[in-house]
């Protein structure tokens, strides 16, 4: 369980990182073309803190683990991930845009997963 576990950490944690530094680096119309028409419906400044947000989560559900430095935090970039997830489920509720919404419930899920298991049974 503790290798699925890191398995969904090194996915979210690509997913994540991928998709926030491009938020980070692309222009509004280009992120629009590549993500849809959410990212209209976002103000810029929102859109910038969403990518660094990504980033950070990224971050945090690989490297306090790898180095030993507060593994908990882990955990917790988690949590992360899954308020993030939720701010997309109510995006592409109110769009409608159901395949976006699908990938969304995906990650809320492996997330989830990854909080239970590193606050629960499988900690660092």
């Amino acid at each position: 369980m503790n290798t699925l576990t890191w398995i969904l950490q090194i996915i979210l944690a690509v997913v994540f990182g991928g998709a926030g530094l491009t938020i980070l680096v692309k222009s509004r119309a280009d992120l629009s073309k590549m993500f849809g028409g959410w990212v209209e419906n976002v103000p810029p400044p929102l859109l910038k803190l969403l990518g660094l947000a990504e980033v950070a989560a990224a971050v945090g559900l690989i490297l306090p683990p790898l180095v030993g430095v507060l593994p908990l935090l882990t955990a917790f970039a988690a949590i992360g991930v899954v308020i993030i997830m939720i701010g997309g489920v109510v995006i592409h509720v109110r769009l409608p845009d159901y395949p976006g919404l699908a990938m969304n419930v995906a990650i809320v899920a492996m997330a989830g997963m990854v909080v239970w298991a590193r606050f629960g049974p499988y900690k660092f």
